[in-house]
């Protein structure tokens, strides 16, 4: 089974130049703890809920603060052909709980996460996955 099977591929995306209070509003409009941050088309990072609280509330910084300052770059990805059970592992290695899918160009294709998997690849994988993860100090995403 393709990453493209199971990933949800309607994905909302922010700018660099987004402030924390616009990535808090996009993410509560559309349920969701993380967006990739994308210029000009091209992934630059990606900002997670808990970016927010580590980053931005844990060191005083303001509601108006750019993503920029605060995303996380070098985000892990995948490929919307790659295998799912190999992005399950690259979860697992990475202590990551999700994956931005790009396509054959590199452009975003949608995002992987472990409910993702759960939902269409089955518990088993996705219970493997998550003891990788929490086996020592979490990813930032």
């Amino acid at each position: 089974m393709n990453v493209s099977d199971v990933m949800t591929p309607q994905v909302v995306t922010a700018k660099p130049s987004s402030t924390i209070t616009e990535v808090a509003k996009t993410m509560a409009r559309i349920e969701s703890g993380a967006l990739p941050i994308t210029d000009d088309g091209k992934l630059v990072g990606l900002i997670t809920d808990r970016d927010i609280v580590i980053r931005v509330i844990a060191e005083g910084l303001g509601p108006d603060t750019k993503v920029a300052e605060v995303m996380t770059e070098g985000v892990e990805t995948c490929r919307d052909d790659d295998n799912v059970a190999d992005a399950a592992a690259k979860m697992g290695s990475h202590q990551i709980r999700r994956l931005v899918v790009l396509n054959d160009q590199g452009g975003l294709a949608g995002m992987l996460s472990l409910g993702d998997i759960a939902q269409d690849y089955g518990a088993k994988a996705v219970g493997r996955t998550l003891e990788e993860i929490s086996e020592s100090t979490p990813a930032a995403h």
